[in-house]
């Protein structure tokens, strides 16, 4: 057994994430830091002061982009990389949840915004971080899809389209690059319980939703020496739902 896999810890380890200022990327971030990691916190806007661990800001570095711009993330990943020398594990944590319209009466604004955000923003950051992980001949990635995705639901259907697209896409990827040594997989988030969730559904039973904190230990655990056998997962992450 190695002595990561043994203490969980990844002191000599760069991670970035992205969506980095929202709930899951706050919780993401602390317990990786918790673990000795270095972290690249990459959203649109930098975090305010105290939203991100701040014991050693000296092993932090903050970067703003649009996820949307693939030059922008390039950009940002490039000087993560002349800051740290290397990105072992990238989380793709940016996304977003909107009801919709039955399907034939969807528009393509609202289509391509979903797809946009829970995708191309995927496929930006894997294409600016793969690069450097073939290069150091190992990585670890972890996507972040839905339980929704795995069947469609009325006025969902962009929705759970574009997260199926997360797990297809990550199943790809294993496949492609597990050779290479780099482990891809993804979790599968019923809904989270976060500050906006409770006011947009004061009615339901938070307690049977995931807590971001629960949801980060299972992607630190995917990041992990632990799950070096791992390839192409999706691991439902359902709380008490």
């Amino acid at each position: 057994m190695s002595d990561r896999l043994a203490t969980g810890r990844f002191d000599d380890r760069t991670v970035m994430i992205t969506g980095a200022s929202g709930n899951l990327g706050r919780a993401v971030a602390q317990a990786f830091a918790h673990c000795g990691a270095q972290l690249v916190l990459l959203d649109r806007t930098k975090p305010q002061p105290g939203e991100m661990p701040g014991e050693a800001q000296d092993r932090h570095l903050h970067l703003s982009a649009d996820l949307l711009d693939a030059e922008a993330v390039r950009r940002a990943t490039h000087d993560a990389l002349q800051r740290f020398g290397r990105i072992d594990v990238l989380c793709n944590l940016a996304g977003g949840f909107a009801m919709g319209q039955p399907v034939h009466e969807t528009g393509d604004a609202y289509f391509d915004a979903l797809f946009g955000i829970n995708v191309r923003t995927m496929l930006n950051g894997v294409r600016a971080v793969v690069p450097a992980m073939i290069g150091a001949g190992q990585g670890r990635i972890v996507n972040v899809a839905a339980l929704s995705a795995q069947r469609g639901a009325a006025l969902m259907g962009s929705y759970c389209a574009s997260k199926d697209a997360v797990i297809r896409l990550t199943e790809s990827m294993a496949a492609e690059l597990r050779d290479r040594h780099i482990n891809v997989n993804c979790v599968l988030p019923s809904i989270i319980d976060t500050p906006e969730n409770r006011a947009a559904m004061p009615g339901a039973d938070a307690t049977r939703w995931v807590g971001a904190d629960a949801l980060a230990d299972v992607i630190v655990f995917l990041a992990s020496d632990a799950a070096r056998a791992l390839h192409g997962a999706a691991i439902p992450v359902a709380g008490r739902a």
